[in-house]
């Protein structure tokens, strides 16, 4: 049980670090804060919540796998290097990816409320 325990307390650790580390993953937790704000203010279907939610999860996700990307990186190879200039430019477009389609998701789930109103 005292491994299970240590293992949830390495990942809050984890998520404690990303937050007070990294500007990016500020940013989209505030961002996120606004569209569950306005997804319970328009009172979105709980289908569209789900939806809102799990493109949030992708975009947070694929910024703690970024800023893991960069750290080895950055660990490994702590001068300018190509390679890892390319390595790092992959996983911040994997980041920019899911924030646009979490944008479009956003658009799809939002405009109805909008026009409506």
């Amino acid at each position: 049980m005292k491994k299970l325990i240590d293992s949830f307390k390495y990942a809050m650790n984890g998520l404690v670090i990303v937050f007070r580390e990294e500007r990016n993953f500020k940013i989209h937790i505030i961002a996120s804060i606004v569209v569950i704000i306005l997804a319970a203010y328009l009172e979105v279907s709980n289908q569209d919540f789900a939806i809102l939610v799990i493109a949030i999860a992708l975009v947070l996700i694929a910024e703690v796998f970024n800023t893991v990307v960069e750290s080895i990186l950055d660990f490994i190879s702590p001068e300018y290097d190509f390679n890892v200039k390319k390595i790092k430019d992959l996983a911040a477009g994997a980041v920019f990816l899911a924030a646009t389609f979490a944008i479009i998701i956003g658009v799809l789930v939002f405009s109805p409320h909008f026009i409506r109103k």
